[in-house]
């Protein structure tokens, strides 16, 4: 038996190979829901899976799908749902399209913002409901902020629009990380109706611009796109934000013997890291 100094701890091998892999950690986070536009509601998170001890087979390649961000409405019209993540036999769910005056939110890993009267849903284990919007008496278009991992989004009140959902604090990459936040809902002009403000990644509504991109590689849902009541004139939801898919285990085990989508790979920390933000294999 040989030992080796690997990532700060004690890496034990039987004629200098490491032991191999037997179960793994892992974070799959999907794309987030795009925007809604013309005052439109905030997309909601892509779903969010993590947990440890997942069992993996020597020898056998693993499918890692990462999902791109749903694209953000135009023309009065809704965002566009996020893709589903996909690690082996975990999935996770693209985050429901924003809605807008006319249109209900779209359900989701998290829920899409709503219209004045529904809302998106949320898969259950991997994220919540959006808020719902106001009209406040049809004088103005306010949407409601996207669910997210962590917590539902906010419904739209009579003077702002809502705020996207709280995402989920992981630290599996060695950082500690916010993912999968809801996108905030698209404000209006008139009177200076204040947007809503996306959160863990999600994009920010806006009065009276296009409502802005969830962050990449987070899952975070777009922003609402705002409303120019004056000029009745709206502006594009925001995209939502890509997925990523995460591994780790300790560093003593052996690293995987084949990979494709050129994952990130660090050992630290006493963790052997790999990180997909592009879809691949993984064998180990």
């Amino acid at each position: 038996m040989s030992l080796s100094k690997v990532g700060g701890i004690l890496s034990a091998g039987l004629n200098g190979i490491n032991y191999p892999v037997q179960t793994v950690e892992y974070l799959v986070v999907a794309g987030g829901g795009g925007g809604g536009s013309d005052g439109g509601a905030g997309g909601g998170a892509g779903g969010l899976l993590t947990a440890t001890g997942l069992a993996v087979t020597i020898g056998s390649s693993i499918t890692v799908t990462v999902g791109a961000g749903g694209a953000g409405g135009t023309g009065a019209d809704t965002g566009v749902i996020g893709s589903n993540s996909v690690f082996g036999s975990i999935t996770s769910t693209g985050g429901g399209r924003g809605g807008n005056f006319f249109y209900a939110g779209g359900n989701g890993g998290s829920g899409g913002g709503g219209n004045a009267s529904t809302v998106g849903t949320g898969t259950s284990g991997q994220g919540n409901a959006g808020g719902l919007g106001n009209t406040d008496g049809a004088t103005y278009s306010l949407g409601g902020g996207g669910g997210g991992s962590g917590s539902a989004g906010v419904s739209a009140v009579s003077n702002c629009a809502g705020a996207g959902g709280a995402g989920t604090a992981s630290s599996i990459s060695g950082a500690q990380i916010q993912y999968a936040g809801g996108g905030g809902g698209g404000g209006d002009s008139r009177g200076s109706r204040p947007s809503g403000l996306g959160t863990a990644g999600g994009g920010n509504g806006s009065t009276p611009t296009p409502g802005t991109t969830g962050l990449a590689n987070t899952g975070g849902g777009g922003g609402g796109g705002g409303y120019n009541g004056a000029i009745s004139s709206g502006s594009g939801g925001g995209a939502g934000g890509s997925g990523i898919v995460i591994i780790r285990y300790p560093s003593y085990l052996a690293p995987a013997t084949s990979t494709t989508g050129s994952p990130e790979m660090v050992v630290s920390g006493g963790w052997r890291v790999y990180t997909f933000v592009a879809s691949g294999t993984i064998t180990f």
